[in-house]
């Protein structure tokens, strides 16, 4: 990458901002992967001096796998490098103070521009055109380029989303708006491509007559650690399972893409979404953690930042169902939550066992397990795992259950596996949209969601309460074996 760049993260005084993306942006620089003529630029409404700003960003700057004495050279030039502009959000002769401050930074010669829009949801609409009418976001695709990052979540339903799609059609074009969803830029979410299609013996086993089910899996130990004032205007549905579980859904059922071209892969995801039956609330188990007996951490009411009558639920349970010849039948049973027994991101997919020649052979593995399983693990510890049954050595006939495992550590231990931001900030300013998500596929995925939370805010039930460390609610088991999902030890978490 050779020409002049100018990386802008509004909102960068915040916790996204410090956490995730400077961080993912010096590890970028110091990896040689920006060009040389490259800078930062904080926006913010804080009142900070550039050396203020630069202080905070070096308490998040990490040096993994960097020599130290090359690191800490590293992050000396990145710093310098850093610049901070304070500026209300939604104010238009803000960013025009602004842009005129970016063009003296640049040299007077006006540079490449990616803007991150690192602020809360409601902040999206009134920024971008405060930007638009400054000419801090020119309108097209002319050089040198203007390109906008807005990360998730995009609305609360279809109608919100409707709305912010109004917003941001009207001052940019689809080509310069990149919208991110993170796990699309994890290492073994990018290879769910690579696994369905390079790998031809998966073609003709994937699919119904071969498949029993699918669950796909996203738990964290820990409550919502500090983020109680975002996470309750939006709950679990929203804020992981409406996107990031969709997402992997879409990739694993979609049929094969005419090429790697990136509207072809999205055409072939959007396909997926709309021929998913819509969820009603008797397709979901929703759930709230609460202080266990003894235990330390507090319930999800005791939060800071939790109304004491709150109803968000931290824990949900979708069974979905894919209208297509190739997975009719096939339930997708989806869960996630917080303050769970296991911190996980997994695809597991369950083959039929119809076979009947080893009816009443000695097995010594559960009934469960007598069935073949491709696990794929997103984190921790990245992996790929199949299930067989073989023969347990020794006299008669006895089976067993064994796993053909691919350890990505251990089987590529030189090899960095860079956070999803790298990737998807390199993406950005090379200009591949293949790991972004494009309108219509937004607009069909709230289509499958909006019934079912609609619902659940017509009903104005609480949640089932589940302790703070266990697997989740009991009703879990319900809603799966309704599908003929009866996987006790995999439901509550077990590796």
């Amino acid at each position: 990458m050779s020409t002049s760049l100018t990386i802008i993260v509004v909102g960068a005084t915040g916790d996204l901002a410090r956490r995730k993306l400077f961080p993912a942006l010096f590890a970028c620089f110091a990896r040689g992967h920006l060009p040389a003529d490259v800078r930062f630029v904080g926006l913010a409404r804080t009142a900070l001096t550039a050396e203020a700003f630069r202080q905070k960003l070096a308490e998040g700057l990490r040096c993994e796998e960097i020599e130290a004495g090359s690191c800490s050279l590293q992050a000396g030039e990145f710093l310098q490098r850093c610049h901070y502009i304070r500026c209300e959000y939604e104010d238009a002769a803000g960013y025009t103070a602004a842009a005129a401050q970016l063009l003296h930074a640049e040299g007077g010669h006006r540079a490449n521009r990616l803007i991150y829009l690192a602020v809360p949801p409601f902040v999206f609409g009134g920024a971008v055109r405060a930007m638009a009418t400054s000419g801090f976001l020119p309108r097209g695709a002319a050089t040198p380029w203007t390109r906008l990052v807005i990360e998730k979540p995009f609305g609360r339903d279809r109608a919100s989303y409707a709305e912010l799609a109004a917003a941001l059609a009207a001052v940019c074009d689809e080509e310069q708006l990149f919208r991110i969803d993170h796990y699309l830029g994890k290492e073994m979410v990018q290879n769910l491509l690579v696994l369905r299609f390079a790998n031809s013996f998966f073609e003709p086993v994937w699919q119904r007559t071969c498949i029993s089910h699918v669950h796909i899996a996203w738990s964290e130990k820990q409550g919502v650690a500090g983020r109680a004032g975002y996470f309750d205007q939006y709950g679990i549905l929203r804020d992981v399972m409406q996107n990031h579980l969709m997402q992997m859904l879409s990739l694993i059922a979609m049929e094969p893409p005419a090429s790697l071209a990136a509207d072809a892969i999205r055409d072939q995801k959007v396909a997926v979404l709309r021929a998913i039956v819509p969820l009603e609330r008797d397709d979901l188990v929703v759930g709230q953690y609460v202080a266990a007996t003894g235990a330390a951490q507090r319930g999800y009411l005791q939060e800071e930042g939790v109304p004491v009558s709150s109803i968000t639920p931290t824990y949900a349970a979708a069974v979905v169902r894919v209208a297509t010849p190739r997975w009719q039948g096939v339930p997708f049973l989806l869960t996630a939550g917080k303050g769970l027994c296991t911190a996980r991101t997994e695809v597991r997919i369950h083959f039929r066992n119809d076979a009947t020649l080893f009816d009443g052979v000695t097995a010594d593995i559960p009934c469960h397990a007598v069935t073949n399983e491709l696990l794929i693990r997103v984190q921790p510890a990245e992996k790929l795992a199949l299930r067989i049954i073989s023969k347990v050595p020794g006299v008669g006939m006895q089976l067993g259950s064994t796993e053909l495992d691919l350890s990505y550590r251990e089987k590529y231990p030189t090899q960095r596996i860079a956070d999803a931001y790298e990737n998807l900030l390199l993406d950005v300013i090379r200009g591949d949209r293949s790991l972004f998500i494009r309108s219509d596929e937004l607009a069909a995925a709230w289509d499958i969601f909006t019934p079912a939370l609609q619902q659940l805010a017509a009903q104005q039930q609480p949640p089932l309460p589940y302790a703070i460390g266990s697997c989740g609610p009991a009703a879990l088991h319900a809603l799966a074996a309704t599908h003929g999902i009866f996987d006790t030890a995999e439901l509550e978490g077990a590796p």
